[in-house]
């Protein structure tokens, strides 16, 4: 069986992304998020904070280290990768996840309502652009009762042949 490297993470970032160039010009975003657990400690259940470094790398790192500020709600599907090092005469080490693919989740918190406001309106105005070609997709929807789906498709944009 092949070694298994893969995480899954959802919570909010502890401070503003860090967006930053290697030598050879590479982008680099760095961040944290606090990923929250809930567990039973005797009769009471205790809420505990767990902490991780996120990785960003490339363009993605690029174009979304602007929309990563304190308290936004995101998803991360990555890897894991260690890093090691010497340092006067002691070896360290240190776990960071390499994010592949980054999706923005909800809004930051709201100073007004004391809460998380989720993905209203106003927020989604932070969220980077869609990609041209989806806008087209998009814009052409099915929602447009003058015209006819696709074949295959009902009107509400589901697959006849969905057995469910």
């Amino acid at each position: 069986m092949p070694d298994l490297n893969h995480v899954i993470l959802i919570g909010r970032l502890t401070r503003d992304a860090e967006l930053k160039y290697t030598a050879n010009g590479q982008a680099v975003c760095k961040f944290s998020i606090a990923v929250n657990r809930r567990r039973k400690n005797g009769e009471q259940w205790v809420d505990e904070a767990n902490f991780f470094d996120i990785v960003v790398w490339g363009r993605q790192g690029e174009a979304l280290g602007q929309y990563l500020v304190k308290g936004k709600l995101i998803g991360v599907d990555g890897e894991l990768r260690q890093d090691r090092w010497e340092q006067d005469g002691q070896n360290r080490s240190k776990v960071e996840i390499v994010a592949n693919n980054l999706q923005l989740l909800g809004g930051a918190p709201s100073s007004s309502s004391g809460g998380f406001t989720g993905n209203s309106a106003s927020n989604n105005a932070n969220m980077p652009p869609f990609p041209p070609a989806y806008q087209e997709r998009r814009n052409e929807g099915y929602a447009d009762k003058n015209r006819e789906p696709p074949s295959g498709m009902s009107s509400d944009g589901f697959a006849d042949d969905i057995p469910f």
